[in-house]
């Protein structure tokens, strides 16, 4: 037995390590074969029995030593062994060969292969670890490999399943087999599977591999005496490989530098990889890109950016990919998911703990909230990191994870996603990306990959598809959950499963969509559940009225509101309607029903029809409700006889939409005591109850055009009442004098009251704000006002039969601001002074052609009260105002009068007094037919109207009014001094300022240049900084004015290099033909072309005769908002009107930044109709069809 050990460890240690032998020459079988040689030898003339034994040992024996033996070599290259046969290493070259045109998941980024012996403790090991620390997940099979993988398969397997394969070429590389078997398989997968390879070439020269010449000539002329077919294959693999572009270090080689270089570059490639994986998310490539351009990678400074939008929409997805992507640019990276629940389970210290351990490669201990945010910032304010913090939903977390910009080094980034924006804008300097939902497009596409697997659905199932897809509206949550719950569903489970959506939706997606909710404070739980049920689908519902509503329910609708649009719970369009995303209604919906879904009884409020009428078919055998709302009744429903029993039943009701309420009064049992708005629109009712009523919490009243009503209720059992809204009651006569005692009312409104003929005297209506009284054709006097009422501001008592306004108007209401006594006709005196009213700032006197102090002819000793100091805007038009009807001292100490309308009236002249109204801005002489020049003008004027004006004549030099950005001038003929030099220099005051500017002037002869309805800019390379805006000249038939608006598309257009591309239509879209006006001076035009008429030589005289009806200046500041007018990207722009001959010219800027520096402007005396609620200019962008429209107000 001795000499069988002795024979078989002389055997086995006559073999060269591996990576030296040939395998084909030295397997275990030709070893088992010279061991039973040796062992036939020794045991001839042995008993059976002793022979038996020594086999037994023997084989033992050789089974241990070997493993042991095997695994001893392995430490001369890395545990590489041989396969254990011919046959085996066929198979598994046969394996890989076939394998490499397939499909393989990619389990690692980096695949080290080298020579162990040379580089393993040195490069190979330094560069190893740098990836590690880099997040490159990196294979090197003395670390990575699994404990009882067999060797060979499992190398080869890895290869393939790698990006990146880096090859160091070290002198002793060839020498090895196995080396260059995986060179060989390396440079295999190089082609079919795009891996990508990298050569590093150490202390060796790219010609010896390319050529192998030096060692690799003599380690491959060796290999060739042993296997001269494998040799071939492994020429061609280093010649491959050494034509790669890679890396050469030699000794003069800074080797730390080389191996950051190398590190750089892969990730580098991979983060290009990365691009390309997240192409397969669906709709992910241009949100990524937007988010990338926010982000300023690169850029200087530490950025916060926000990700924001609803649950379930995809924040999570797009900050991952932009993680995978951007990652390798950072020094440390770390992504912390889940905050919001992990913070709530764990507590903030373990989140901080673990940024600090995934930044900083180490195992911190953070044992208090304050201790870890001084170690964040501490730590980390010297890093260039990447931090990614995912669901954060309260400030707290934020103030924990990421306090400050301060706390990260120079260049870092963080990103963060939650559905609150309130905790991104309250951060400063934090930008914000808002995630928008799937198109279409995209959404058929990600529910395809889910529902089956790929991106086109099964045959006879796109109709279905397309009724999911309508379903989830682009959430990629509802698409993704839905997808996958039907993948193995056939057609009839497909159509169950969307009748069920239609009243049982889907729970998870219910589930994370609720999140938000949860998060809300009580209030606002009730106010998103009043806007989901009541007011999304109600278009007759105006925002006033809905903020009304929701403010007497105490729902502080302001703050409430926006925390709702914050949290992507709900959306208010500028038109003032609300919108949300259809499962979010849903959801809402999900809420209301809680654990009673077929109970509508029990809901807290009701908004189907089919519950309508299940409770109105109860009738008075209903129990007692617990609903909280009745609004939107259908109108079958109205006539139901039940509904009353219905609404008596209701004690928890909290307001009341019933429009078309019947002519019954309530019942007497109708006693909801948390009523708190009544709104009975269009009512047939008489009156609303008999005798007094106690609603102790009702705070708004609104019985707008209740055509029936005669007189309203007692308001003594209403003593919260503030709003109160009879507007267009017609009938109206009695108004309970309960009323002008009532000291909570702040608004009244009952304009249009035609039959009504007093307004009871007002004795105690302290926090009376507004009372208009318009249209109440037959009311006479002014209400009795006994008492002060410095609350009223707003007093309306326009198109009254009201003859005098007393003295009590001036003691008692000091505090008024608008007084509106328009087309009072029988108004004949105004008693007292104006001067107590110190707060007025608009008067309106339009159409009081009775009034006695304007007429001198009038036997009267009073003359018009001067106007307070405080006075800002006076309407005098149509008031019969001849020649000296207007004193010459009237407007003396009307020194902050800005707006001032004259119009329709009959004078010839005015007096220059009304050039000493310093602050006059606006001046409205239009329809005064009799006037035949105009007066001096302030030097403040900027708007002047004398449109139809035909007995005009214009000699007045307009060049020294230096603010004046708006003339109209329509229907004046005699137009002498508004030339060429007029409108130059309006354009270039305006220019400088920044400031549109508007004039309008008479037709004078029509032009070819006004055929064209559309005009197409080529814009020169420096047009952003080189010029200031567009002139814009319409001329426009005389039907155009029947409206009061040009409009004038304008959109990006394509490139102009090639002007076949628009055929026949080119000489007419190009910009720049001889028939363009040209002004001749430092502002413009600009002729992109080169042609054009030249007018510098030609007189005024000449210039008239082609004079447009209408100038426009638009500056290029005015449409910054536009997403696409950009300096980089816009090259062409066309401009595009359908009524009115079109012509566009870009103004040359004449301001530089260092004239304005020297000569600041004063922007404050710039007054401009953008203040008010008649724009003369409105851009609005349509970001579907990326068209931009300008509004251009001409009246």
């Amino acid at each position: 037995m001795c000499i069988c050990i002795y024979l078989l460890i002389h055997t086995l240690g006559d073999s060269e390590p591996p990576e030296k032998q040939d395998p084909s020459k030295h397997s275990s079988s030709t070893m088992a074969a010279e061991l039973m040689e040796t062992l036939k030898e020794a045991i001839t003339g042995l008993s059976p029995t002793t022979f038996f034994t020594v086999f037994a040992t023997t084989v033992t024996v050789y089974y241990i030593v070997s493993v042991f033996f095997m695994r001893g070599l392995s430490d001369h290259r890395q545990q590489h062994s041989p396969m254990s046969s011919e046959e085996e290493d066929v198979q598994s070259r046969s394996m890989a060969s076939s394998s490499s045109s397939s499909s393989h998941p990619l389990k690692h980024e980096v695949f080290l292969s080298f020579r162990g012996e040379d580089t393993r403790r040195n490069f190979v090991g330094h560069l190893y670890k740098d990836l590690v620390q880099k997040g490159i997940q990196t294979y090197k099979d003395d670390e990575t490999l699994p404990r009882g993988e067999r060797i060979g398969p499992a190398l080869l397997k890895a290869i393939q399943e790698s990006r990146i394969a880096v090859v160091v070429f070290s002198q002793n590389y060839a020498d090895s087999s196995w080396c260059l078997d995986e060179l060989a398989h390396i440079m295999e997968c190089m082609d079919p599977s795009e891996q990508i390879v990298m050569p590093v070439f150490y202390h060796v020269n790219p010609s010896d591999v390319r050529n192998q010449k030096g060692k690799y000539g003599k380690a491959l002329s060796k290999h060739e005496r042993k296997n001269k077919q494998k040799v071939e294959s492994w020429r061609n693999a280093l010649e491959k490989a050494g034509n790669l572009s890679g890396w050469v270090i030699d000794e003069n080689s800074h080797e730390a530098q080389c191996i950051s270089d190398i590190v750089g570059t892969i990730s580098s490639r991979l983060s290009s990889l990365n691009t390309n994986d997240n192409k397969d998310l669906i709709g992910m490539e241009t949100r990524l890109r937007d988010l990338k351009l926010m982000l300023e990678i690169g850029s200087g400074g530490v950025r916060m950016v926000g990700i924001w939008g609803v649950g379930g929409g995809g924040k999570t997805t797009l900050a991952s990919a932009a993680y995978m992507e951007i990652s390798h640019l950072f020094e440390a990276c770390c992504l912390l998911e889940n905050i919001r629940e992990e913070s709530s389970k764990h507590g903030l210290k373990k989140l901080q703990e673990k940024i600090l351990s995934l930044v900083l490669k180490t195992n911190e201990v953070v044992r208090s909230e304050i201790e870890g945010r001084s170690m964040i910032k501490r730590r980390l304010c010297h890093k260039r990191v990447l931090v990614v913090l995912d669901d954060v939903d309260d400030l707290e977390q934020l103030e924990a994870l990421a306090g400050s910009h301060d706390w990260f080094g120079e260049g870092s980034r963080i990103i963060i996603t939650t559905r609150d924006k309130h905790l991104l804008s309250s951060r400063a300097h934090t930008n914000i990306y808002e995630v928008s939902l799937l198109s279409h497009h995209e959404a058929i596409k990600l529910f395809n990959r889910h529902a089956y697997h790929k991106d086109k659905p099964l045959e006879d199932y796109e109709k279905l598809s397309l009724r999911v897809v309508s379903y989830a509206g682009g959430l990629p949550l509802a698409l993704k959950v839905l997808g996958s719950f039907l993948y193995d569903k056939d057609k009839d489970e497909w159509k169950s499963t969307l009748a069920k959506l239609k009243s049982i939706p889907e729970e998870k997606v219910m589930e994370r969509l609720k999140i938000s909710y949860d998060g809300l404070e009580p209030y606002q739980k009730d106010l998103f559940l009043d806007v989901a049920c009541f007011m999304r689908h109600n278009y007759l519902l105006s925002m006033d009225r809905a903020m009304m509503v929701f403010d007497a329910c105490n729902f502080y609708p302001v703050i409430g509101l926006k925390v709702l649009e914050q949290k992507s719970l709900i959306k208010v369009t500028e038109g003032g309607k609300f919108e949300m995303h259809d499962l979010i209604e849903e959801m809402a919906h999900y809420i209301v029903r809680g654990e009673h879904p077929n109970n509508p009884e029990k809901y807290s409020r009701i908004w189907k029809e089919e519950d309508f009428e299940y409770l109105c078919d109860m009738g008075a055998a209903a129990p007692s409700m617990e609903n909280e709302v009745l609004a939107n009744l259908p109108h079958y429903i109205i006539s139901h006889p039940g509904l009353f029993d219905v609404a008596a039943n209701m004690k928890n009701l909290r307001w009341i939409l019933w429009d078309y309420y019947p002519a019954s009064s309530f019942p007497s049992n109708f006693q909801p005591t948390k009523l708190c708005c009544l709104m009975l629109r269009c009512s047939k009712q008489k009156q609303l109850w008999e005798g007094c009523k106690s609603l102790p919490n009702l705070k708004i009243i609104d019985l707008t055009m209740s055509s029936n009503l005669i007189k309203t209720p007692d308001f003594d059992g209403l003593p919260c009442l503030e709003r109160l809204i009879l507007s267009e009651c017609n009938r109206l006569e009695e108004i309970h004098p309960s009323i002008g005692y009532h000291k909570r009312l702040v608004f009244v409104n009952m304009s249009y009251c035609k039959s009504l003929k007093s307004f009871p005297p007002i004795i105690q209506m302290k926090k009376l704000e507004t009372l208009i009284l318009s249209t109440c054709i037959q009311l006479q006097q002014f209400p009795d006002i006994q008492s002060n009422m410095n609350s009223l501001v707003t007093l309306d008592l326009s198109n009254t039969g009201i003859e005098i306004i007393p003295q009590s108007a001036g003691r008692f209401c000091t505090n008024l601001v608008p007084l509106n006594l328009r087309d009072c006709h029988k108004l004949e005196r105004i008693e007292g002074s104006f001067h107590l009213l110190k707060s007025l700032k608009d008067l309106n006197l339009s159409g009081c052609m009775g009034l006695q102090s304007f007429h001198q002819d009038r036997l009267v000793s009073l003359n018009l009260p001067q106007f307070p100091r405080s006075l800002r805007k006076l309407n005098l038009s149509n008031c019969n105002l001849g020649d000296g009807d207007i004193p010459s001292d009237i407007f003396c100490e009307s020194l902050n009068l800005q707006v001032l309308d004259l119009s329709l009236n009959n004078f010839s002249r005015l007096h220059s007094s009304i050039s000493q109204l310093p602050g006059l801005k606006l001046l409205n002489l239009s329809d005064c037919i009799n006037l035949v020049e105009l007066p001096d003008l302030p030097s403040s004027i900027a708007v002047l109207y004398a449109n139809d004006c035909p007995s005009l004549e214009i000699e007045r030099d307009l060049t020294d009014y230096k603010w004046l950005w708006k003339v109209s001038l329509l229907g004046v003929v005699k137009v002498v001094k508004l030339n060429k030099r007029v409108l130059l220099s309006m354009l270039e005051e305006n220019a400088v300022k920044d400031r549109f500017m508007s004039v309008l002037t008479p037709n004078i002869q029509p032009s070819i240049i006004y055929t064209r309805l559309f005009v197409t800019l080529q814009l020169p390379h420096n047009w952003y900084s080189d010029f200031s805006g567009f002139l814009l000249s319409l001329r426009a038939p005389d039907t155009l004015f029947d409206t009061d608006t040009y409009r004038i598309v304008i959109k990006q257009e394509m490139s102009m290099d090639h002007p076949e591309e628009f055929g026949e239509d080119w000489e007419q879209r190009k910009f720049g033909e001889d028939h363009s006006e040209k002004f001749n001076n430092d502002l413009g035009p600009y002729d992109s072309e080169g042609v054009g008429t030249d007018y510098s030589h030609e007189s005024d005289e000449d210039w008239e005769q082609c004079k447009y009806e209408g100038v426009g200046y638009v500056p290029f500041s005015s449409l910054r908002h536009i997403p696409w007018f950009n300096p980089t990207y816009t090259q062409n722009i066309t401009f595009q009107t359908y009524v009115a001959g079109l012509n566009v010219e870009l103004v040359r800027s004449k301001s530089k930044i260092g004239d304005l520096n020297e000569h600041p402007i004063d922007y404050s005396e710039c007054w401009d109709e953008e203040y008010e609620d008649n724009k003369t200019f409105e851009i609005t962008y349509d970001s579907q069809s990326s068209e931009t429209q300008i509004s251009w107000k001409h009246w």
